[in-house]
């Protein structure tokens, strides 16, 4: 199994089929890992995807169920993640690359697309996380119950204290919107997006269109799309389409060839 190594962070991550690099980032919070795409995904993007690009994930640091590791950035939860997924994409040899995400994927990617626009092509937010002023202690609350007691069983380093203030950086010191980014951020966004908006606690519907709305280049998928094997395959059609209509022609002409 690979891993990419820098300095105490290890991340363990996989690859699959050729063509434009596609990174995928999977859901499940801060559990975020590889299994999600077998396990709990609305589909297996690494399986519908990997006959046209070259799908590459991995196991978010630290996440229960993964094999990453890494220190608690406490000051710097958001970049800490970001850093290791430019590192990885570094390590790789990737320069330009697309980016796939379900639901925390939707706060990573709208960090990447701050920390390096240049390198990313295109950008598909699938149930993407957003912060609910009604609940806003639900990603504290998630990740203080299901997520830290397990990393610190794993990891006798880490406490819970560290923990607590952890996700109180992640989650509650600019809970707002999308987490990463301010509106403002958003409405002058010239990467492409396609957002596939969900309505669960996690996912609020109005962040998801909001986000829809402000950016310049954005499209939205169908609505609801995970009720029916035939919604589901509308939803990947577009994304289809949709990346395919933004990655460079040179790319494609030769996956094509």
């Amino acid at each position: 199994m690979p891993f990419y190594e820098r300095g105490d962070v290890r991340i363990h991550y996989e690859e699959a089929g050729s063509g434009f690099p596609l990174l995928l980032i999977a859901g499940g919070g801060l559990n975020s890992n590889i299994g999600f795409f077998t396990g709990n995904a609305p589909f297996n993007a690494i399986e519908e995807l990997k006959d046209a690009y070259r799908c590459i994930a991995m196991d978010l640091r630290n996440a229960n169920g993964g094999q990453s590791s890494g220190p608690l950035e406490i000051d710097r939860p958001w970049d800490a993640y970001a850093d290791d997924q430019l590192g990885l994409m570094d390590h790789l040899g990737v320069q330009e690359f697309m980016v796939l995400g379900f639901c925390i994927g939707g706060p990573f990617i709208w960090n990447l697309l701050r920390r390096a626009p240049g390198r990313i092509v295109a950008a598909v937010l699938a149930q993407p996380s957003g912060f609910r002023p009604e609940m806003p202690d639900l990603f504290y609350d998630n990740n203080i119950k299901g997520w830290a007691p397990g990393l610190c069983a794993r990891d006798p380093t880490i406490t819970m204290a560290m923990a607590d203030a952890f996700l109180n950086s992640m989650y509650r010191t600019d809970a707002d919107f999308v987490f990463t980014v301010s509106r403002e951020f958003v409405r002058n966004c010239q990467t492409p997006v396609l957002i596939l908006p969900d309505d669960v606690p996690a996912h609020p519907y109005a962040v998801a269109m909001e986000s829809a709305r402000l950016a310049p280049h954005a499209e939205v998928s169908l609505y609801p799309w995970k009720e029916s094997k035939e919604q589901i395959a509308q939803a990947l059609a577009h994304i289809r389409r949709f990346l395919h209509a933004h990655q460079p022609a040179a790319a494609a002409a030769q996956h094509v060839g």
